[in-house]
């Protein structure tokens, strides 16, 4: 298992962060990494984690929020060189902890429907498909 130092992402991070987003398909036409970022790094109830190998190489990441409620978890990321180490789990329990140090009792996170093979790493992990119907709305011209 590849060991990660785990810290609060500073802004000099965001080159390096969105690269790893991009490197693992998370980033769609419709998200600008850049803006996601900022906007977390600079929410009350928002943040991104990152995760470092022993060299100082971040290698995974998480943008963790919350509404009072409800905690999210969203760009999980683990570098697809170093995947299958435990750094996704270890990123993971990190959001998680980073949700319960705010008194946060339930995390949820989005797979796009294209990511399927994601869902049984987070299966593993201990999370459950919840049967809901999802409806959104787009507030701009739909990209």
């Amino acid at each position: 298992m590849l060991r990660l130092t785990i810290r609060d992402a500073h802004p000099d991070d965001e080159g390096r962060v969105i690269a790893l987003w991009r490197d693992c398909g998370l980033v769609s036409s419709y998200n600008d990494p850049a803006a996601d970022f900022r906007f977390a790094m600079a929410g009350l109830a928002s943040g991104v984690l990152v995760g470092q190998d022993e060299g100082g190489r971040v290698v995974a990441s998480v943008m963790v929020g919350h509404d009072g409620h409800r905690g999210w978890l969203y760009y999980v990321a683990a570098d697809p060189a170093a995947q299958g180490q435990g750094i996704g789990r270890q990123i993971v329990a990190a959001g998680e902890a980073w949700l319960r140090d705010r008194g946060v009792v339930k995390v949820q996170l989005l797979v796009r429907e294209t990511n399927t093979k994601v869902v049984s790493f987070y299966e593993h992990l201990g999370f459950e498909v919840a049967p809901r119907t999802v409806m959104a709305k787009w507030l701009v011209e739909k990209p």
